[in-house]
């Protein structure tokens, strides 16, 4: 798999050695060429010194071959520029850009461009270690919006159906576990004792999902 990197700073650098080590075919791009001392001696991937707008220089890159193209520059603008550039000129079929802004990241994200925003991942993070319980998401989706959970039926679920749990644009039972083995349910799915449910919940049904589970 052939990913390209454009900008070279901390995350692109460590980003870069990562997927060098999964035997990725790993491109770095930067305007600084002192950036690349972050990635190291033992780096096999290809360093390419140049401006991450410039075609010429994507081209050189062989951006028309990339599987992914992260844009983790310091710059927003520069990151959603050149991300929207790989898609929809070079039809690069994986692009993610590092926005640091959530409100220009929840624009681009309505404008088809995958977003990643730091902050918003990083306070989401700390708002789950300083309000642990038994429902911490086990994974987030987009930047923390929707979380996968995991829990064992409670006892006032048992016997009762799957659609009991699901609450509309919130909660959705999406796998159980039941004697080793995991199936997607139907909505008339009955629960049964020491079922491990599995359920995709966005932030704002958490209390309700709470409630339904007879936690709170």
């Amino acid at each position: 798999m052939k990913i390209m990197i454009i900008g070279c700073g901390r995350q692109g650098a460590e980003l870069a050695k990562t997927l060098s080590l999964n035997d990725c075919d790993v491109t770095v791009m930067d305007n600084d060429q002192t950036a690349f001392e972050r990635l190291g001696p033992s780096f096999m991937g290809q360093i390419i010194h140049g401006n991450g707008l410039d075609r010429e220089v994507l081209l050189k890159g062989g951006i028309e071959r990339a599987d992914g193209l992260a844009a983790l520059t310091s710059s927003d603008d520069i990151n959603i520029i050149v991300a929207r550039f790989a898609r929809q000129v070079f039809k690069v079929p994986r692009v993610v850009a590092r926005v640091h802004d959530p409100l220009k990241a929840e624009i681009y994200r309505r404008l088809g461009v995958q977003t990643v925003t730091p902050v918003a991942l990083g306070t989401q993070r700390l708002a789950e270690l300083l309000t642990f319980s038994p429902l911490e998401p086990i994974k987030r989706l987009g930047n923390g919006e929707v979380g996968i959970v995991e829990t064992d039926v409670p006892p006032n679920l048992v016997g009762r159906m799957v659609n009991e749990l699901t609450v509309p644009a919130g909660t959705q039972v999406i796998a159980i576990t039941r004697g080793g083995k995991t199936s997607i349910p139907t909505l008339g799915t009955i629960f049964q004792d020491h079922d491990l449910i599995h359920l995709a919940v966005t932030t704002d049904a958490m209390d309700r999902l709470k409630t339904l589970l007879g936690m709170s």
